[in-house]
């Protein structure tokens, strides 16, 4: 049953399917997709979107942590589940119960993991970790012997090898040659454990931006994140893959009350909105709790009602905003605002919120509140 009473997401199904084909067509057919479904799915209900991917064969997913990889297991997910995130010890049970297999970050992690497959008498599945330059997590790349050395733990069961490419968003001289650096120690790893007499496992290296700038660095799998959900970082990056993917998530609320407010009066905490003129405001049933950014107050950030703009004015509250609809006629309760999304001719996209708020569209979706109704239609 659909639940559109207060503020509540709307995910288009066939928008997820467009980008899932179009990044395939990027890639070589040997490259898997592996979703990031980390953050619920970058704030869209990572249950729903896991569900719809599973049906399109995607047989992979990335999370942050256990406790995301464990919720999709017991909603039914299958397939490899790879945590990209440390896990505590303490933690490390739900590996085992939930069959996910654990990312590497260093070697001395790699040895409490081995010595809790070594307690459980079972191997761990990992992906080893790789650091080639952004210096985050990962066994950096010059320690070949500690790399080859967690490959022959014998309570680990290796799986993947891969590393993360911090400039691959930017084609300038500079970022370019940064990433191909990146790539070429990553290569030189993999070539350093054959002559060892390791057999080199699944790699990967391209997340969303290396798919769309660095297709041909392409490994066993793709880890794509922002792209498939139809969502670049910036406004800048829309442009220049315009028409290329389609936004996934539409954001909406209800219009909870219309009213007069009399030039002079204030409107919303702390006197921040005057009138200087008889106007008609609305309260919207959205707020900061949300994912609404507080920053988009004082006439920052617009919504969509009636295929019309209003300004946000005042400041945004916790679970409602207000609204300037001086200009748009015949508002009333229960009418419905888009705050990201179409409405008639206009349309307001994760990007825009971004820009406006000083952010990233990565951001702006993976904050989205979890008291919001999320449905795939």
């Amino acid at each position: 049953m659909r639940d559109e009473g207060r503020a509540w997401i709307e995910l288009d199904r066939q928008a997820l399917r467009w980008n899932v084909d179009a990044l395939r067509k990027r890639l070589p057919e040997n490259c898997q997709l592996m979703p990031a479904v980390k953050a619920d799915a970058y704030g869209h209900g990572a249950m729903l979107i896991a569900s719809e991917l599973s049906s399109m064969g995607v047989q992979a997913f990335c999370v942050a942590c256990a406790q995301e990889g464990a919720e999709l297991r017991r909603q039914g997910i299958k397939g490899e589940i790879l945590i990209l995130g440390y896990t505590h010890p303490d933690q490390f049970p739900l590996l085992s119960r939930y069959h996910l297999t654990q990312t590497v970050v260093d070697f001395s992690n790699a040895e409490l993991l081995d010595s809790y497959g070594k307690k459980r008498h079972r191997k761990i599945p990992v992906h080893v970790g790789i650091d080639t330059g952004m210096h985050r997590l990962g066994e950096r790349s010059e320690n070949i012997d500690r790399i080859c050395e967690i490959c022959f733990m014998k309570h680990l069961e290796v799986k993947g090898l891969y590393t993360h490419l911090c400039v691959s968003d930017t084609l300038d001289r500079e970022g370019k040659e940064y990433t191909k650096f990146q790539k070429d120690i990553f290569c030189r790893v993999v070539r350093e454990m054959e002559k060892q007499g390791l057999e080199a496992p699944k790699i990967h290296l391209l997340a969303s931006y290396g798919v769309l700038n660095y297709p041909e660095f392409s490994g066993d799998y793709a880890r794509v994140g922002i792209a498939l959900y139809g969502v670049l970082s910036s406004r800048e990056d829309m442009e220049n893959w315009k028409g290329v993917f389609r936004p996934v998530l539409s954001l909406k609320a209800r219009v909870a009350a219309v009213k007069d407010l009399y030039a002079g009066e204030y409107a919303g905490y702390g006197m921040a909105f005057r009138a200087e003129r008889n106007m008609k405001i609305a309260a919207l049933t959205i707020g900061y709790a949300d994912g609404l950014p507080r920053s988009l107050s004082g006439g920052v950030g617009e919504v969509l009602i009636d295929g019309k703009r209003a300004p946000v004015i005042g400041r945004i509250c916790m679970d409602q905003t207000l609204v300037d609809v001086t200009d748009i006629l015949d508002v009333k309760a229960g009418d419905v605002a888009v705050l990201i999304g179409k409405s008639g001719e206009e349309e307001i996209s994760a990007c825009d919120l971004a820009e406006w708020a000083g952010t990233i569209s990565n951001e702006i979706l993976s904050r989205m509140g979890g008291r919001l109704k999320r449905m795939i239609l």
